[in-house]
């Protein structure tokens, strides 16, 4: 029998520390009990085909297939976890169950991310300004990911840092209920990035990024808003583009530094000062204080042995030493030459 990791149970602590950081909704309750607002429900009904009365009949199925055909897979089968897969691949269980394999996969196949993953261990990533999650989410009630990639440095700290980082950030993001039926919008502010940065870290590094973020977590991400990006991006985006599904790839919008562009995707309402917008100076230091207050949240969550030990996974799971295509090599090749010719 597969061995149930008992969902987290809240201490006074926890509860104190939701309280202070009010503007991010507090984790989930140990026994499941529906958040969504009735206008998320019908959101949920119409776009996810998540249907309230059969929720938890769903989840169900979902847990029986797992035991069933994943019987030593070390995973959480509460039901509040398993609905993040169930939402993420619209209630289709053969696609949930090949998602959740794939997010455990990716944490074997990269263990330099995944190892002793813990918000105190990227904390040099949050004090440097990589990234931050924006106060307020849009008039769609998606959460913004707001990513600064010329704030690294090569010689600062491994890029895989970085990865950790963002994914503690949206391991963290994907708890509420309603960013699990609104998703999220992911903006990547490219001031400052020169040749060191754009040929790191390479096609392999971006492939397996890409596909953790497609294919290996219960996200959404709506869309991907790219400002201020040098001539050089057409280089960095044809590394990532093969990678990328259609429909994701075309979520993809680049605006340079026209804030009007921005701002027809994104409202100046909900935007700090930096990028034209009324929501005051950008603040990098609230979401890395939520981040380093849920320590032990993450260390109960990750610092724990490996969940596919002794699992056989089938040939589809993703990750397993996929090596990038050679036409992809000839890009890369193709853009450190490039690079040099314009520095």
């Amino acid at each position: 029998m597969a061995e149930q990791h008992e969902p987290h149970s809240f201490s006074p602590a926890d509860l104190a520390t939701a309280a202070k950081h009010s503007w991010f909704p507090p984790p989930p309750q140990p026994i499941y009990s529906c958040t969504l607002t009735p206008e998320l429900e019908a959101k949920a009904r119409e776009e996810l085909q998540e249907k309230p009365e059969w929720r938890l009949r769903d989840v169900q199925a979902l847990r029986d297939m797992i035991l069933k055909e994943q019987p030593n897979l070390h995973t959480r089968l509460d039901d509040a976890f398993l609905l993040r897969f169930l939402r993420a691949r619209k209630f289709d269980y053969d696609r949930a169950l090949q998602l959740l394999l794939n997010y455990h996969a990716g944490r074997r196949a990269w263990p330099e991310v995944f190892q002793d993953l813990k918000p105190s261990t990227v904390k040099h990533v949050l004090d440097l300004g990589f990234l931050t999650v924006l106060p307020q989410p849009d008039p769609s009630g998606r959460y913004i990911l707001c990513l600064r990639p010329g704030k690294w440095k090569p010689n600062d700290y491994p890029f895989v840092d970085n990865v950790r980082a963002i994914y503690l950030t949206l391991e963290k993001l994907i708890q509420p209920e309603e960013t699990q039926v609104n998703g999220i919008i992911i903006l990547v502010d490219y001031t400052g990035v020169g040749m060191s940065q754009a040929s790191n870290p390479g096609p392999f590094l971006a492939k397996k990024v890409v596909s953790i973020l497609q294919d290996g977590f219960p996200i959404r991400i709506k869309a991907v808003n790219i400002i201020n990006e040098p001539l050089i991006f057409k280089g960095i985006f044809a590394i990532i583009k093969p990678f990328l599904k259609e429909k994701m790839a075309e979520r993809y919008i680049l605006h340079g530094s026209d804030l009007r562009s921005l701002h027809r995707n994104l409202p100046a309402s909900v935007l700090p000062e930096e990028y034209g917008g009324t929501a005051g100076r950008l603040d990098m230091g609230a979401w890395s204080r939520l981040l380093l207050d849920c320590e032990e949240e993450f260390i109960v969550e990750f610092c724990q042995p490996d969940p596919l030990e002794g699992v056989m996974l089938p040939d589809s799971v993703l990750y397993e030493g996929e090596q990038a295509s050679g036409s992809v090599e000839d890009t890369f090749r193709s853009l450190r030459s490039q690079l040099y010719y314009c520095y």
